[in-house]
């Protein structure tokens, strides 16, 4: 109640909330591509490269999102090129792209004069800054990946089944391959206020990694992770409210939790059933 009654008073928890909204259903969709790609490492190091960005921004007086944004999305075009044309191997170019954007943004913030900004936000996320800047960016970018997805759903299925059958339908499976490179970047650099670059990956692999313990469709996926983020989002909000803790971790935590919490009782579920587990995410 109490909680209800500030957000009916206070701007920053209306903006936090329709943020974390939005938030949650642009990791859902993204986050099922990921998980079934498994590009959950990939997505990790193109979020950690951001940083990287966000120290040139502070360096050069420009705003860090935008570095952010352009950063991620230089790394992952490099790791997808790299990572098609074979010539290292995949966990080592993530490492690599890994280290550099947190080693750079390091370098960049200790280059700058005077006392350093305090990064906190950016690393670890903290919702109940964001204003209406932020809130503007996470609705776009959501607009923008969720026409994308609906517009070429019969062909992210095609491309999520099978690279060969993708081709076979006419599908260029490097152009997907790089899109969802993209989207992946824009759109954990969107969550970075939500949860920060350390925690983001949470957000995103959390609510469709459970959600794939529910159904197999990838629509229904889709629509079952946007609900679990929305939850563990308000949640954790609400959690970190009431006690007074940090917003990103509280989300994080309540994801992480609910997600064994659900494959435990889907695996308890199946084995009372008498019935074999088929889910390949409880093998």
């Amino acid at each position: 109640m109490l909680m209800l009654e500030a957000v009916l008073q206070y701007r920053f928890l209306q903006y936090a909330i329709a943020t974390g909204i939005l938030a949650s259903v642009l990791g859902a969709v993204i986050g099922v591509i990921v998980v079934e790609k498994r590009l959950v490492m990939m997505s990790g190091g193109i979020t950690h490269t951001a940083y990287g960005g966000v120290g040139l921004g502070y360096l050069a007086g420009f705003e860090p999102m935008i570095g952010a944004f352009a950063f991620a999305i230089a790394a992952a075009l490099g790791m997808g090129y790299i990572k098609r044309k074979g010539t290292f191997k995949s966990d080592v170019i993530i490492g690599l792209f890994w280290s550099l954007g947190m080693a750079l943004g390091v370098l960049f913030i200790s280059m700058m004069k005077g006392y350093p900004p305090d990064l906190s936000s950016y690393l670890f996320g903290n919702i109940l800054s964001v204003g209406l800047t932020d809130f503007t960016i996470m609705a776009l970018v959501t607009a923008v990946v969720l026409l994308i997805v609906v517009i070429f759903f019969n062909y992210w299925k095609a491309y999520l089944f099978d690279d060969k059958f993708a081709e076979i339908r006419g599908i260029s499976v490097p152009v997907m391959d790089y899109l969802i490179f993209v989207m992946i970047a824009v759109s954990a650099v969107a969550m970075i206020r939500v949860t920060g670059i350390i925690l983001v990956i949470a957000l995103l692999t959390a609510p469709a990694a459970a959600a794939s313990l529910l159904t197999a469709g990838l629509g229904k996926r889709m629509v079952i992770a946007g609900i679990l983020g929305t939850f563990f989002t308000m949640g954790g909000l609400w959690v970190s409210y009431m006690l007074d803790i940090s917003t990103g971790a509280s989300i994080v935590i309540l994801a992480v939790i609910s997600y064994f919490l659900i494959w435990s009782a889907v695996r308890i579920l199946a084995v009372n059933a008498g019935g074999r587990v088929r889910n390949k995410w409880m093998s």
